[in-house]
């Protein structure tokens, strides 16, 4: 394995991608249609424990945000490897959208995302680079501090 697949990329950054939560309500973790894979959104969960909850700009500092993206991002993955089995097989990450659980006056939302997107060109190099959303909400499922969900174009 090359340092220039995913997989070696995530091996190098010490990343053991875990296997995807099951949906917990009326909806599938990825759907596939032609050459387009969308993810669901994806919480913050290491082993199956939410990595953060609560409000950035309260209860939750910027720089927890950041790291709970990326714990997003690895489960987005995470579902991107279930649905297709070999990474390679991505051939852009399209878009990332972003969900910050946040008090009204938080301004620092793409800061929080950067640990999503930050992985993504990380372990996909220039096929990571993406279109992007982060939006500001009151709150999430399970009083999660932030959610990604991705789409991704894949061989």
């Amino acid at each position: 394995m090359t340092d220039s697949t995913p997989e070696a990329r995530l091996d190098r950054h010490g990343i053991v991608l875990p296997t995807p939560p099951v949906p917990v309500a009326t909806y599938v973790g990825t759907v596939v249609s032609g050459s387009l894979l969308v993810v669901s959104g994806q919480l913050p969960l290491v082993d199956g424990k939410l990595f953060a909850t609560g409000k950035l700009g309260a209860d939750v500092a910027t720089e927890v945000g950041v790291d709970a993206a990326r714990h997003c991002m690895i489960n987005v993955i995470a579902q991107v490897r279930a649905a297709v089995g070999d990474l390679s097989r991505v051939r852009r990450v399209v878009r990332l959208g972003g969900f910050v659980s946040c008090v009204p006056g938080f301004t620092q939302h793409a800061t929080v995302m950067n640990g999503a997107s930050d992985l993504a060109v990380a372990i996909f190099g220039d096929a990571g680079r993406h279109a992007r959303s982060t939006i500001g909400v009151p709150s999430l499922p399970l009083d999660a501090a932030v959610e990604v969900e991705g789409l991704f174009e894949i061989a």
